[in-house]
């Protein structure tokens, strides 16, 4: 049965500076094992980035309304951390709210898929992570949440939205090594 990786929002501007900064390295390291394991396992990856206009007019009302600007098309901090590998044939996906399926191709590419489990990579667990993966649960995809690979800027955050997700049934937290003992089977 096909596995699929979901890496969401793993991008330099999220990255610069913080918590997430000062877990970089760690983080790109756990994030590297499991895309190496999915690779040589011939599983599906999925990269999700969000992207927006220079002007802001494509993204969510209280980004629009901040002063804040992240990940603006053509700029470095739109990109992939560099410490990451993506290969061409993996799909990416670029977004414009929390959720990775809002006005996206993410439904068409799996169902052509359709893997028997989905596991959540990426950044911010208590917006973008939290909200694809509830979207996913609503569509009946059982999902695994990387606990090596997930994170936010704020442990708070991040420790309030992943007990969320795991008390309320949405995703198993498994660690790399149980992932890919998983792979195998």
């Amino acid at each position: 049965m096909d596995k699929l990786l979901l890496v969401i929002d793993v991008q330099e501007d999220f990255f610069r500076t913080g918590r997430l900064a000062e877990k970089r390295v760690q983080f790109t390291l756990a994030l590297n094992e499991l895309l190496t394991q999915f690779r040589d396992k011939n599983q599906n990856i999925v990269w999700v980035r969000q992207v927006f206009k220079d002007d802001l007019s494509d993204s969510y009302l209280t980004l629009r309304q901040s002063k804040q600007r992240w990940t603006i098309e053509g700029t470095v901090g739109c990109e992939v951390l560099n410490e990451l590998v993506q290969k061409p044939n993996e799909p990416e996906i670029i977004k414009k709210r929390y959720s990775a399926f809002f006005n996206t191709e993410l439904e068409e590419i799996l169902n052509a898929i359709a893997p028997s489990e989905i596991i959540i990579a990426g950044v911010n667990t208590h917006a973008c992570v939290r909200v694809t993966a509830i979207d996913a649960y609503q569509r009946d995809y059982q999902l695994v949440l990387a606990k090596e690979c997930i994170d936010s800027y704020d442990q708070g955050c991040h420790d309030e939205s992943f007990g969320y997700m795991v008390n309320s049934g949405i995703g198993v937290p498994l660690s790399n090594a149980q992932i890919i003992e998983k792979l195998k089977s």
